[in-house]
């Protein structure tokens, strides 16, 4: 299952001092990458908590091609190949406006009760998308 955002613009405070994007900021882009494309299978994050659960990013890997720097558009590719069971993993990429691969990366998120924190299956509602 695939998902690609919509073109988004790097803006000035999230580059560093060398005067590309901050690491972190990655980390941002595919949250936002992730929430929206829940959000277009009908399945908004808000919905899951309402629900009792939560998903904390539990592992995150980053690898980076090229740079992205302030005033370059992008999108965010998010793949999800595995049926969930109690954690989903996402990969993403990321290119810049001329198409090039900039980024890769992967989290892995639990599925968490959140009044116990303890782990719990994938939501059924949730697992039926795959």
């Amino acid at each position: 299952m695939n998902y690609t955002t919509d073109k988004i613009k790097v803006r000035y405070y999230e580059t560093d001092q060398m005067g590309i994007v901050h690491h972190s900021n990655y980390l941002k882009f595919f949250e936002f990458a992730r929430i929206e494309w829940l959000e277009k299978l009908k399945m908004p994050y808000q919905e899951i908590e309402r629900n009792k659960i939560i998903l904390p990013v539990v592992n995150c890997e980053l690898k980076f091609l090229k740079p992205l720097v302030f005033g370059d558009s992008f999108t965010v590719e998010v793949h999800c190949s595995k049926k969930p069971t109690s954690s989903i993993e996402f990969s993403y990429e990321i290119f810049n406006s001329r198409g090039e691969k900039t980024t890769e990366g992967r989290t892995l998120l639990a599925f968490l009760n959140s009044d116990t924190m303890k782990p719990v299956r994938c939501p059924k509602i949730i697992s039926d998308l795959f």
